[in-house]
């Protein structure tokens, strides 16, 4: 069942990336080669610029390894993994980077950093995770949010997740998003939270005039099959059409990403916005497409 695809980074992604890069780009705890190598393949497209913090001879030796001159880039040299969060955290706080990508250090170690009061790094906005998902190189893009950040997020922090997905969606080119604002049922039932909240998010997108088409409380068949949406006779602008998965909590987000990446061989780009600068947060055993992407959202998201 597992699929053998291989991942491929979308070009229009990639093309809107370039556009607006190179971008100052902290690598974190850089010492590992998937990280360095996707860091070369983000250089080679023209996304970023990288300062590398980490320990100074493993980053070098890997450079050298893949054949990658690196002495015109600078190098932090921090031997500890855990300190060099706070040190790449701080350079985005003094504006020396645009955006932080995580290299092999734990996403809570680094989001601890992030979120210290003192850097500034986060404002009136709360931070959330969007996954750009494709199967393709040229595939129509499909946003999950938020699998990875908000854990079991309430009705306000949910209104800051979407309009957060809603402004991504529109820097990439889809100017009027349709948001599904996932239940297991399309019905408002007392005895499922979430279908009560996502009754309460399309009144309040519609109350606030957000420039979406946002509607719940939806099932996932009916959010992306029309054929789906037709059988049980749901009529409305979203069904069958979502271009933005809005998820109920971490764990529904985070095991729909995970099967599409190892089932179907998915491209998963990552990247947290609503703070100063967005933070890249592969996990550890994403290859360097997969990384590649995450680093062009992360500039289409500046």
């Amino acid at each position: 069942m597992l699929s053998n695809k291989e991942i491929i980074c979308p070009n229009n992604l990639l093309k809107i990336a370039r556009d607006k890069g190179p971008a100052k780009a902290v690598i974190v705890n850089a010492g590992k080669k998937v990280a360095i190598l996707s860091t070369k393949q983000a250089v080679e497209a023209n996304l970023i610029t990288p300062i590398f913090v980490g320990d100074k001879t493993i980053i070098q030796d890997i450079a050298k390894e893949i054949n990658w001159d690196i002495s015109s880039y600078e190098i932090i040299h921090e031997p500890i993994e855990n300190n060099t969060a706070p040190i790449s955290a701080k350079l985005a706080s003094e504006g020396k980077v645009k955006i932080i990508v995580k290299g092999h250090i734990h996403t809570d170690v680094l989001m601890k950093a992030v979120l210290k009061r003192d850097l500034n790094l986060i404002g009136k906005k709360r931070l959330s995770h969007i996954w750009h998902m494709t199967l393709k190189e040229d595939d129509k893009p499909f946003i999950i949010t938020d699998g990875a950040l908000n854990v079991l997020p309430k009705l306000e922090t949910k209104m800051h997740i979407l309009k957060n997905s809603i402004d991504f969606a529109k820097r990439i080119g889809i100017s009027r998003p349709k948001v599904s604002v996932l239940s297991a049922t399309e019905e408002v039932l007392d005895s499922m939270p979430s279908s009560k909240d996502a009754q309460e998010l399309t009144k309040r997108a519609k109350a606030e005039g957000i420039e979406a088409d946002v509607f719940g409380p939806m099932a996932f068949d009916n959010s992306v099959s029309e054929k789906a949406a037709q059988i049980k006779g749901i009529k409305n602008v979203v069904a069958g059409k979502t271009d933005i998965l809005l998820v109920p909590n971490v764990e529904a987000g985070n095991g729909l990403v995970k099967m599409m990446i190892f089932f179907m061989g998915a491209c998963a780009a990552g990247v947290v916005v609503g703070g100063k600068v967005p933070v890249v947060i592969t996990s550890r055993a994403d290859d360097t497409q997969a990384r590649l992407a995450s680093i062009a959202a992360a500039v289409v998201a500046l």
